[in-house]
């Protein structure tokens, strides 16, 4: 039993990390009204753990192979629940939002170490059954947090979605403190700052000029500034990656289709699967009029469903053909989403949503495992951070630009979405169905 102690703290991490990422969407209208907040703030309550989440695990998994993936594991879990701690204890939005970008240096930090531990901890089947039972947990996390977030909005109030965290952490820091291996570090590495910090910045320009569009407009200057100063950065990080002697990311990956093949994967089925949840949410409450519990449970089906899934294939498609498993998965999202696409139309209720949500579960609970097996069996164990780092990056930032992109789509649905209050308004809201429709045929 001793032995899947490892898995167990590297799961609690994992389990807290991505809760965050769907837990605050049923407590947007109860953010709304407490903090007086706009639209474009909750956006950024959301976006703004997603996009340091997604800018900065690259650079975290960079560090890790440095000083060592136990190290950068543990000091995640603590800086995560410090922050949480100040997320339940915002005055306001700004601090709110500012706590959340602090949680998601942590998140990226626990985020980048998690299949190097497991390579680490187990070997043969035993790695399959972990990484299939990770994959569960991750795949159900993100469906989780809505039921999470709206039994606590609902049952005390959104402060207490931060304050749970605190006591997961403490567990986590305890069990992965005398149990994670402490792994060999590379000898004499150094950080490449200059790649982390050109590449964060390159992604929060890209994901600003998505979320100022849903506000201002595809014809704002900013928007489209914010743009090319994403794009001018992204060339200049591939400059600094290919001169420095120790780069944050080894450009020659690219060159393997295997690896960039897991990239895109990873990519697109955080943005298909669980980037449209936001909005599914505003939906449910405001349109349709349910809770915060009741709109959390319309997510049950597609979080048991990947759970189930995804600790089955784990060891039972240990040495199948990786390609044919993620691509299944991806395929099973998309009908998902066309499912719930046609379903969700005029005065359809919350049962529409649980047919497509089970089918996008399936495909969530088979690419999700293989793609931390694949990216970690293409490179030396060194730079397993490296390359958690960069799928995990990928999947993220399909998260925060599927957030702004779907955003721009559900404003323009909605009469009043570009003012401050069209999403705190529920009479203004209820036109925005349309917005959601769009919504979910893109996701």
């Amino acid at each position: 039993m001793r032995r899947w102690f490892p898995l167990t703290a590297v799961c609690l991490g994992t389990f807290m990390l991505l809760v965050d990422v769907t837990v605050v969407t049923v407590a947007l209208p109860d953010m709304v009204r407490d903090l007086d907040a706009s639209f474009g703030a909750v956006q950024w309550v959301v976006d703004a753990y997603a996009l340091a989440l997604a800018a900065l695990v690259l650079g975290a998994g960079a560090v890790a192979d440095r000083v060592g993936h136990r190290v950068t594991y543990l000091v995640g879990v603590v800086v995560f629940a410090l922050s949480s701690l100040a997320c339940g204890l915002a005055p306001g939005a700004q601090g709110l939002v500012a706590a959340r970008a602090a949680q998601g240096l942590g998140a990226a930090a626990m985020f980048a170490t998690t299949f190097a531990l497991l390579d680490g901890a187990y070997a043969g089947r035993d790695r399959g059954a972990a990484y299939g039972v990770w994959g569960a947990v991750s795949g159900a996390s993100a469906a989780v947090g809505p039921v999470l977030g709206g039994l606590l909005t609902e049952g005390v109030s959104w402060h207490w979605i931060f304050f749970v965290n605190l006591p997961v952490s403490a567990v986590a820091l305890g069990l992965g403190a005398r149990t994670l291996p402490a792994g060999r570090p590379a000898v004499g590495g150094r950080v490449d700052v200059g790649g982390v910090v050109v590449f964060a910045v390159a992604a929060g320009c890209a994901t600003y000029a998505l979320i100022r569009a849903a506000e201002a407009g595809w014809s704002d200057a900013v928007v489209w500034a914010a743009a090319g100063a994403a794009a001018v950065l992204l060339a200049g990080f591939a400059v600094v990656e290919w001169r420095v002697r120790q780069p944050m990311f080894d450009l020659a990956l690219l060159r393997d289709r295997a690896f960039v093949a897991v990239l895109l994967a990873g990519l697109l089925l955080t943005f298909a699967a669980f980037a449209p949840l936001a909005y599914s949410m505003i939906w449910l409450q405001s349109v349709l009029g349910l809770g915060p519990v009741g709109a959390g449970l319309t997510g049950l089906p597609m979080s048991v469903v990947a759970f189930v899934v995804s600790a089955v294939s784990g060891r039972a498609l240990h040495g199948r053909r990786p390609g044919l498993v993620i691509g299944g998965g991806l395929l099973c999202v998309g009908v998902g989403s066309a499912v719930t696409a046609v379903l969700v139309r005029g005065a359809a209720g919350w049962p529409a949503l649980v047919p497509g949500g089970a089918v996008i579960g399936v495909g969530v609970g088979l690419a999700t495992p293989a793609l931390g097996a694949v990216a970690m069996s293409l490179v030396p164990a060194a730079r397993g951070g490296m390359a958690a780092g960069a799928v995990n990056t990928c999947r993220q930032l399909g998260f925060a630009f599927g957030i702004a992109a779907l955003g721009s789509v559900f404003a323009a649905g909605a009469p009043g979405g570009r003012q401050a209050r069209g999403v705190a308004d529920a009479a203004g809201v209820a036109h925005a169905v349309a917005g959601g429709r769009v919504s979910g045929l893109l996701g």
